[in-house]
């Protein structure tokens, strides 16, 4: 039985992206930029709200956590993938494959509970106003932000314990670009129904953001004037683009059963949800937010100075 509970492999060999060599230049520099980009973007987030006491408030204290999980879970996959481009042999060790599905759990079940909670600001900013103070307090925000991490660590502990017991025999190569949770599992010659359930159920916590944007909205209808309407869906604006994108491609990976849908198609939601949403949000919350705007254009002109 302790034989049956240990992988016979001892490596792995990512598919990649594409097994065409005269791909792999074009999409290493491609993916060089958007590494570079993302990671540009989201310290200079971070560091703006940290250097710009105006935007010293609970909803940017929240969207600079996003940041730093927009930084780090890119970061677990990037830097492999773009090694990968210039290998022959895309090989991956066990322990590493291991230690890359973790912080690839944690980061991305972080991201999740972190759009939920960031989801709450601008209910309880539209909802109940008078009371925003006190709801959103400093000490409930860092509380919230302490969830959103044990979260993703538990899941990641529960999710990773999972698969290091199931027995890989049949083949050793990923169908993908890094060490996600299915392709593994199609790997697998044991019984993967615990982890499939496990790997659902992490992934349905797409299902906590919907109450409070239901009610935003029906409060927002509730606004007699146009201006009040207009400034309530500004408000959240940004905010919604950025959970539709993520939340979009992340559905289309995960909430369906293992044999439904093809991994190559999988691998360009990966793409999109993995690299491409982490290098976006700060566009997407500089571009459409004025306090930003103003913060960046603020220090911006100090440093001229």
């Amino acid at each position: 039985m302790a034989e049956e509970n240990r992988s016979t492999v001892t490596e792995f060999i990512l598919a990649g992206l594409t097994d065409r060599p005269e791909h792999q230049l074009p999409l290493f520099l491609l993916f060089l930029e958007v590494y570079v980009f993302t990671v540009v973007g989201n310290l200079g987030m971070i560091t703006l709200i940290g250097l710009s006491s105006r935007l010293h408030t609970t909803m940017y204290y929240l969207l600079s956590s996003l940041s730093f999980i927009d930084l780090c879970q890119p970061t677990v996959i990037t830097p492999k993938m773009l090694v990968n481009f210039m290998m022959e042999k895309n090989t991956i060790s066990y322990p590493e494959c291991m230690t890359q599905l973790y912080f690839f759990i944690v980061f991305t079940i972080a991201k999740c509970h972190m759009l939920s909670v960031m989801a709450y600001d601008p209910y309880v900013a539209i909802c109940n106003p008078l009371l925003y103070n006190v709801i959103m307090s400093n000490q409930v925000c860092s509380w919230m932000v302490v969830g959103v991490y044990s979260m993703g660590l538990i899941r990641a502990t529960v999710n990773t314990i999972c698969m290091l017991r199931v027995l890989f025999c049949k083949d050793d190569i990923i169908n993908h670009y890094f060490c996600d949770l299915f392709p593994l599992l199609e790997l697998s010659c044991s019984s993967t129904f615990i982890n499939e359930v496990i790997g659902l159920s992490s992934s349905a916590t797409i299902l906590c953001i919907s109450p409070s944007y239901i009610f935003i909205i029906a409060s927002i209808l509730h606004i007699c004037s146009t201006e009040g309407t207009y400034k309530a869906f500004s408000t959240c604006s940004s905010h919604v683009l950025a959970v539709a994108l993520f939340f979009g491609s992340l559905a289309f990976m995960y909430l369906q059963p293992l044999s439904v849908g093809s991994m190559d198609q999988g691998k360009v939601s990966s793409v999109f949800y993995t690299i491409i949403v982490p290098m976006l949000n700060p566009l997407i919350y500089c571009l459409r937010n004025k306090d930003v705007k103003v913060a960046l254009s603020k220090l911006l002109g100090n440093k001229s100075l």
